[in-house]
């Protein structure tokens, strides 16, 4: 490749993205002057590890993020990039399909909440990882974690969890069982009641407590919810808060043609007759 620098940029780009361009050339093409052209290279799910390995430490950042995205990439070099010192690098590698257990045991180390909150939301977290983020000092990772994951003992032991907004995870993870919604359902905190009721079917009689419920806001909630049974709705219709009421009267689900619902005139105007 002696004209590589005199080819346009153009070319020397389609160079790095054709199949048929060989393991030489693109290692070649690692060094070439344009980011656009590396990031080309580090880009290519069938590039030879010797040619992405160089790319690792390379000056752009968009370079190094390729690679990160890259699924052919080594652990090896997904082990360097999750160091990074570019978060949007980092980050990408969380995103790879290949990442795997040596890896996330660095993810759950990182002084990176984002990182370690990527790797909350990951499906199927070894149990040992997931046991240390559930002590993990944000608040943040800790409420990712209780809305994605997926194992039992986890979702229990972040029940008692002292901050609101993790409970407030827990309320919106579908994987939760009926025992752990009766808990939430009678949760301290009316934001988390209300999350749940956005979010979760309920059995009838937390759904019966509910309807009862001490927050107006939680009332609310179950009155638009779409998740909330018909018969539920109907008894909210004479909720003592008017704001209520009219949610639960009004309240018209999605695809549903929209009908007027008006308060009765007397009712409006006691001592007159309606017309």
């Amino acid at each position: 490749m002696g004209n590589q620098r005199t080819t346009t940029l153009e070319a020397r780009v389609s160079l790095a993205q054709d199949p048929a361009t060989t393991p030489a050339t693109l290692y070649e093409l690692c060094s070439d002057p344009s980011p656009e052209v590396r990031a080309a290279v580090a880009a290519r799910p069938e590039a030879p590890a010797e040619a992405l390995r160089p790319l690792t430490r390379d000056r752009d950042r968009t370079v190094r993020e390729a690679v990160a995205r890259n699924p052919s990439s080594s652990q090896a070099n997904l082990l360097r990039l999750v160091g990074d010192a570019d978060r949007w690098v980092r980050w990408a590698v969380a995103a790879n399909p290949a990442v795997d257990t040596r890896i996330r045991q660095q993810m759950v180390k990182a002084q990176d909440k984002e990182l370690r909150g990527l790797l909350a939301e990951m499906p199927d977290l070894e149990p040992d990882l997931a046991a240390v983020l559930i002590r993990d000092v944000s608040p943040e990772v800790r409420e990712r974690l209780a809305a994605h994951t997926e194992d039992l003992d986890v979702i229990t032991a972040l029940l008692a969890d002292r901050t609101v907004r993790v409970r407030k995870g827990l309320a919106i993870n579908q994987r939760t069982t009926a025992e752990h919604r009766h808990a939430l359902a009678g949760d301290s905190s009316p934001d988390v009641r209300a999350a749940l009721v956005r979010a979760l079917e309920l059995d009838e009689a937390d759904l019966q407590a509910l309807v009862h419920d001490r927050s107006v806001e939680v009332r609310r909630s179950l009155a638009t919810s779409a998740v909330t049974p018909q018969h539920i709705r109907r008894a909210l219709e004479s909720d003592p808060d008017e704001t209520v009421a009219e949610d639960a009267r009004g309240y018209q689900a999605a695809g549903e043609p929209r009908t007027a619902h008006r308060r009765p005139i007397g009712k409006r105007f006691p001592g007159r007759r309606g017309r």
